[in-house]
């Protein structure tokens, strides 16, 4: 029996492609696998520069891009499968027609092309063009190329987002120049290890062997050792805290779906119709004194493209480019903090500042605490991992629109729309083909609507916003592709200044500030901002290391 490999997989994908019109396509897709990031004018550049009388039709550059062999990570952005760039290179560059000679030809086009990019594209940030450039540059100068990437982690030593995806680079490369005659594998062997362990460090750092601590690694011709500053605090963080859950539980819950049903003729609006579903999901109680528990869900780790597509209704350019996240296993609170779980933790110990007991304007126990500030959230979750030993957080905005969508991929969880039979917004405005509802001018107690997402999370969608860990960015250029929290600088979080993260609408918003990608942050740059509408949930990270 045949195995099935990535090269096989990769090369049917090819062969499918080319099946479906003509043998001058394989021309087009070997010249369009050098770069990692393709744009459509890219690719008629490489068609028009390198096959032009090869016969190659220009219609080639729309099918390219559309067919399986690519996906689009945002706005005019595309890139191929790794497996497929890898075979196509091969075959580029053991084909006799072309060889070496035109991969480097296509790598010195990519470099002058990079730099008319990182011009011309908005949506293509610092580290997307600087990772074009060492995809081109590994043909001409892997050398230097390994020596700029291992600048790079040095200059990143503690940003775990930025280690990640340089190590993911690494490992890309390295799979590339493998198979390659042209490049040199060799030079990247200890960077690709060098990477592995600083990677390791800051995330598990115990699965980092001794040795692999104190070695030193022959990068570019330079010896690059571990720094001790990093070795140190990944060992104190790992004993710190690094927790594991065994009490979880599997709860019951409801999943609404609206369903909209196209009118006779396709006039006037569609029928709302509501299906629902029954769900499970686990969870663990944190106890908060006598009678009261802090309900915490599993939420399992994925990967989901953040941000909105650009046909999204109602869509603000912050939410831009949507791009692909990958999001580790977490606990989140199965509502927003409510009052009476504030009015507990109010009462512990103070760490850095003093909190209000009773600071809500909408009183009920059950009710989402809100006239709290982001200091004031902070300080709540410093208390509540004081108390039980944990390490509890405001989610990343990452962590929370992963946690949202639960593997949606439409505006709101519930749909293409949203109604106020399951969400408290204002719903004197509609979204879509949505209709107008109740405005009921307050909050409502957590859970009242009885329907969760697919996680088993209930008022992701309006009542209170919630804060986020984040510091606030106009887009998503250079953002994380992990679940990290994106901070602009280094303060301790109880001194951080500028503005912070919110998401999920109020009961006082209008239905677009309420979808899973909508994103706002405190009106003043300031985070001491408070308002009737402004509240919080918390995550825990079990079974890997706590930030």
């Amino acid at each position: 029996m045949t195995q099935i490999t990535d090269e096989i997989i990769a090369q049917n994908k090819v062969e499918r492609f080319v099946s479906r019109f003509e043998s001058s396509y394989r021309l087009l897709a070997y010249h369009a696998a050098l770069p990692l990031v393709l744009t459509p004018e890219l690719v008629n550049y490489l068609r028009v520069q390198f096959l032009k009388s090869e016969g190659v039709p220009w219609i080639a550059e729309a099918d390219l891009l559309l067919s399986d062999l690519c996906r689009p990570v945002g706005y005019e952005l595309y890139v191929m499968d790794e497996s497929v760039r890898v075979y196509l290179l091969q075959q580029l560059e053991q084909d006799e027609r072309f060889g070496e000679k035109r991969i480097k030809e296509i790598a010195r086009l990519l470099l002058n092309y990079v730099k008319h990019l990182a011009k011309t594209n908005p949506f293509l940030g610092n580290k997307d063009i600087q990772t074009q450039k060492w995809g081109a540059m590994l043909y001409l100068d892997t050398e230097q190329t390994v020596r700029e990437i291992a600048k790079s982690i040095n200059e990143s030593i503690i940003n775990k987002a930025e280690i990640s995806r340089l190590y993911k680079i690494a490992e890309d490369f390295k799979q590339q120049i493998n198979k390659s005659q042209t490049a040199k594998p060799e030079q990247f062997q200890d960077l690709l290890k060098y990477a592995q362990v600083v990677n390791d460090l800051l995330r598990k750092p115990e699965t980092v062997k001794q040795e692999e601590i104190t070695s030193s690694y022959q990068i570019a011709g330079d010896n690059l050792t571990i720094p001790k500053s990093l070795v140190n605090s990944s060992i104190k963080t790992f004993k710190v805290a690094t927790i594991e859950i065994k009490e979880t539980y599997t709860f019951d819950f409801q999943v609404a779906t609206i369903e909209l049903k196209k009118p006779r003729l396709n006039i006037g609006k569609p029928q709302l119709n509501i299906k629902r579903q029954p769900q499970q999901a686990d969870y663990f109680l944190e106890k908060l004194g006598d009678n009261l528990t802090l309900e915490m869900v599993t939420i399992p780790g994925g990967t989901f493209m953040m941000g909105s597509p650009s046909k999204e209704l109602e869509r603000q350019s912050d939410e831009s480019p949507q791009h692909s996240v990958t999001v580790q296993p977490f606990l989140m609170g199965k509502y927003p903090v409510t009052q009476a779980q504030w009015r507990f933790v109010a009462q512990l110990p103070q760490v850095n500042r003093e909190l209000e007991q009773d600071p809500s304007n909408f009183k009920g126990a059950n009710r989402p605490v809100e006239r709290v500030s982001w200091y004031d959230a902070v300080e709540f979750c410093d208390r509540l991992s004081e108390y039980t030993g944990k390490n509890y957080r405001l989610p990343s905005e990452a962590e929370w629109e992963y946690a949202c969508r639960a593997g949606t991929t439409t505006p709101f969880h519930f749909g293409e729309t949203i109604t106020t039979d399951l969400a408290n917004y204002d719903g004197n405005y509609t979204y879509g083909d949505g209709v107008k509802g109740v405005y009921r001018e307050e909050t409502t107690e957590v859970g009242s609507f009885g329907v969760a997402n697919n996680f088993g999370l209930y008022d992701m969608h309006g009542n209170v916003w919630e804060w986020c860990l984040d510091d606030w960015h106009d887009n998503y250029k250079d953002a994380p592709i992990d679940e990290s929290a994106w901070f602009n600088s280094g303060e301790k979080l109880s001194d951080k200044p500028g503005r912070a993260v919110l998401r999920g609408g109020s009961w006082n918003d209008i239905p677009y500030y309420c979808r899973s990608a909508s994103r706002n942050y405190n009106l003043r740059d300031v985070r001491d901002l408070i308002f009737n509408g402004l509240g919080f949930r918390v995550v825990c990270v079990v079974g890997r290391i706590l930030q």
